[in-house]
């Protein structure tokens, strides 16, 4: 999660406890070697620290209002945050000019400063941070009843505020999990995807890997800019506030599939890879697989919902695998990868050794189920599945079958000839990818 908290140090203790005690075991600053205080001059140290730590969570701090200011006009706010700690005093003199100009229709600035957090609060809601993903942790009180009351009065949710002490801390630690939810990684993961992404190919066009798949027979070109386009609709895509119903959510997770994968048209083949070089896959297997499974997806999708009910899971898998086939990226995880695999399971298989058996049982369901159908299709696995789903598609009395774990079972089946490499030790993307998708591949 990427956390904004908003505090101006009043009367805090200096020390890696206080925010030991805020965060807890979101972030360790065991290993942190500046002094809290010297957050009141350089904000910035904490979000770097997390950057340094490689974590999966950023905490983003601003001291003022001013500093907020700053904040919401460098970044796309709603989509740079997840989740809102605020301060209801914002009046440390030692690092705000109490002098500074306030937003319009405020005349007194010391009053102003020292009820800043509402004012970030109530900023914050215009601007579509839902009030359930916002808490104040506050010395203040009474001043939280007084607003809490204010905004029963005028119908507003109801704000979630824990007071500046040991016991509130605990509760605090606690909130910030439930904030942490399957949908707001999936979103972190993408809009890190696409911010990382973004830079990579401005730093350098050619790693865009997507023109590698344009059929030599057409004029078809891509554009870096349509490429750039493509990534911010994704990064937009989904909203800071959960769906509230599975089928909400589910509706949420098929557009964006749909949008991931439409890229994938006629005119974008991967045997076109396959012809670059000369047919040997031993290089590209992996490449050539995930375009596969990009361009299945989009056939299925396009005309069926036979992967539905959609799940946080299998979005996370495709977009990993779809990115990996668009762009020319290391082997080494990157650290947006790292988000999306914990999505698809948090604990990775770490024994593959009866991998060849579950390929071969695999391959043996699916040509049962297309004896069933009186099917006679002794082709790929690829064709198999794709016969299944043609046999489903607008037939209402089709037996049911899974064909998410069929996409899965395809990642396996296309590379069971080069199984050293998904079987490896490494923490590169392609076995730590193979690992985290084992047990939903043959349960």
């Amino acid at each position: 999660m990427n956390v904004l908290w908003i505090e101006d140090f009043g009367g805090l203790q200096a020390g890696k406890n206080i925010l030991n005690q805020m965060f807890g075991d979101l972030l360790s600053f065991d290993v942190w070697d500046n002094d809290l205080f010297s957050l009141k001059t350089r904000p910035s140290d904490l979000n770097e620290f997390c950057t340094q730590q490689k974590s999966l969570h950023t905490v983003y701090l601003c001291r003022n209002y001013f500093d907020y200011a700053e904040f919401k006009e460098n970044h796309a706010i709603l989509n740079k945050i997840d989740t809102v700690i605020i301060d209801v005093r914002l009046d440390n003199g030692e690092h705000v000019d109490l002098d500074k100009d306030i937003p319009e229709s405020y005349t007194d600035k010391s009053k102003f400063h020292e009820n800043g957090g509402f004012y970030v609060f109530n900023d914050l809601i215009h601007l579509g941070v839902p009030a359930e993903r916002m808490c104040f942790m506050t010395g203040e009180k009474n001043s939280i009843d007084a607003f809490k009351k204010k905004c029963s009065e005028i119908y507003i949710p109801e704000v979630k505020a824990f007071e500046k002490k040991d016991i509130e801390y605990e509760n605090l630690r606690e909130w910030i999990k439930k904030q942490e939810s399957d949908y707001i990684k999936l979103r972190r993961g993408v809009i890190k995807s696409c911010d990382f992404l973004k830079s990579y190919i401005e730093k350098d066009d050619h790693n865009i890997q997507f023109r590698d798949f344009i059929k030599k027979e057409n004029s078809h070109e891509i554009a870096t800019t349509d490429i750039n386009n493509y990534l911010d609709t994704l990064a937009q895509f989904f909203p800071i506030k959960q769906p509230n119903d599975q089928a909400a959510l589910n509706a949420q997770y098929r557009l964006f599939l749909r949008t991931l994968v439409h890229e994938w048209e006629e005119n974008i083949e991967p045997n076109s890879l396959k012809e670059k070089y000369a047919g040997d896959l031993s290089k590209i297997r992996d490449i050539y697989t995930f375009a596969w499974l990009m361009k299945m997806t989009r056939n299925w999708v396009s005309h069926a919902n036979l992967l539905e009910p959609l799940d946080h899971q299998t979005i996370a898998f495709l977009f990993l695998v779809n990115m990996r086939a668009m762009f020319k990226l290391p082997k080494a995880n990157q650290p947006y990868e790292e988000i999306l695999l914990s999505c698809i399971s948090p604990s990775p298989a770490d024994n593959l050794q009866n991998l060849d058996d579950d390929i071969k049982y695999a391959e043996e369901c699916v040509d049962g189920i297309l004896t069933g159908l009186n099917k006679n299709e002794t082709g790929h696995f690829g064709n198999k599945i794709n016969a299944i789903y043609k046999q489903n598609t607008g037939n209402t009395d089709a037996e049911l079958h899974d064909f998410k774990k069929f996409l899965l079972q395809y990642f396996w089946i296309n590379q069971k000839f080069n199984s050293r490499n998904l079987t490896s030790p490494s923490n590169d993307f392609l076995p730590t990818l193979a690992r985290h998708i084992y047990n939903r591949s043959f349960s």
